[in-house]
């Protein structure tokens, strides 16, 4: 029988009047799940590098306006006990990265000193807070070793990476279970987890070298839009879906639960929504007449190695938090493309806008979970 209190409610519950530290504040994930917080009533403090270029979700949302924001870079041990001090922190959401698989080429030292120094840092600091009890580390679907099958991975699945990005992101994983099983191991202590999600999308991310920022730059110059790799998987899925996983996850351990035992979490789509780069591009492309565009694919034979499949098994959060994705493609699709088609129209307040598709798809969840339970009874 599912819980009687839907995802939402549980959520909104768990969080209103917390103290909750989030890294990576300024970034379009780490924008949206502090937008949720601030929606529920959460205390929240954002560390991050300020946001790079004139677009950003966190400027076009007022995030600024919504949670007490420090700038800061998790390289820097110093800095981050300077921008986290004065606040005990009862959750954690660490989501600061350098999350670009092209970029980690061009800059592969870099990459792994952020993505794994930085979270011994972050995680260092996180001992010394007296009040915490809960700590999520966001990584990567592509913290695990491709094979390029078409099984999906679940959480038990080798780790591994053969580009920078990937392998940074398997090694953030290893540092997380050090520190879980030699500092936060306390049956009456704070606990920690790793997530692992996809591609995600969504409105406000305009960051290099992904698909849906690419296309939107593209339409705006009015320039052919050029694909690479368009036949590759990915489990592409808006970013309130693995947003709403982490919280549960993090409700979880403040409830002190069984569920929050486990070490490790894959927030996925469903497998009836995997598309290819192509597809999703069409259809986005398709979605508003401001985003009707040409394609062209590359064929650059120096391109940087990118895995052709991949895919998360979600069924561990289904069984045991009850957690499923509850958008479609095309829903994840009419919500991203709704959102830029708004910002490109100079025509809304985004941060209102913002706010509104949060209360829609937190009306979807509401729902889906009323479904559920008329199913059962």
């Amino acid at each position: 029988m599912p819980d009687p209190a839907g995802i939402s409610d549980r959520i909104a519950t768990a969080f209103a009047g917390r103290r909750v530290l989030v890294t990576g504040h300024s970034g379009f994930k780490g924008g949206w799940l502090c937008l949720w917080l601030a929606h529920v009533g959460a205390i929240v403090r954002g560390i991050s590098l300020p946001p790079t270029g004139s677009r950003s979700f966190y400027a076009a949302a007022g995030i600024a306006e919504r949670i007490d924001s420090r700038f800061a870079d998790i390289r820097d041990e110093a800095a981050l006990r300077a921008a986290a001090r004065d606040f005990d922190a009862e959750v954690i959401f660490h989501l600061a990265a350098q999350p670009l698989v092209r970029r980690s080429y061009a800059a592969p030292a870099d990459t792994f000193a952020t993505n794994v120094i930085g979270t011994a840092h972050v995680l260092d600091q996180a001992r010394t807070m007296p009040s915490l009890k809960a700590v999520i580390v966001v990584t990567s679907d592509k913290c695990y070793e491709n094979r390029d099958w078409s099984w999906p991975y679940r959480e038990n699945d080798r780790l591994g990476g053969t580009d920078p990005y990937s392998a940074s992101k398997a090694c953030t994983e290893l540092v997380a279970q050090c520190y879980r099983r030699s500092w936060f191991s306390d049956p009456d202590g704070p606990m920690l987890a790793t997530v692992r999600a996809g591609n995600v999308i969504g409105g406000g991310d305009w960051a290099e070298d992904r698909l849906i920022p690419d296309i939107i730059r593209a339409a705006a110059a009015q320039n052919p839009m050029i694909i690479r790799n368009p036949l590759s998987i990915r489990p592409w899925q808006h970013v309130l879906e693995p947003l709403s996983g982490y919280l549960l996850v993090a409700e979880q351990m403040l409830a002190r639960t069984s569920a929050a035992a486990e070490p490790a979490w894959n927030f996925g789509p469903s497998d009836n929504d995997a598309v290819t780069v192509e597809q999703l591009a069409r259809a986005l492309i398709a979605s508003a007449p401001e985003l009707d565009l040409p394609i062209r694919f590359s064929a650059d034979s120096n391109a940087p190695h990118e895995a052709r499949t991949l895919r998360l098994d979600s069924s561990m959060a289904a069984n045991v938090l009850g957690w499923r994705a509850c958008l479609s493609m095309a829903s994840t699709i009419r919500l991203t493309a709704d959102w830029y088609t708004h910002y490109l129209r100079g025509e809304a307040d985004m941060a209102a806008f913002s706010c509104a598709q949060l209360a829609a798809y937190l009306d979807l969840r509401t729902a889906a979970h009323s479904e559920e339970l008329l199913q059962c009874t």
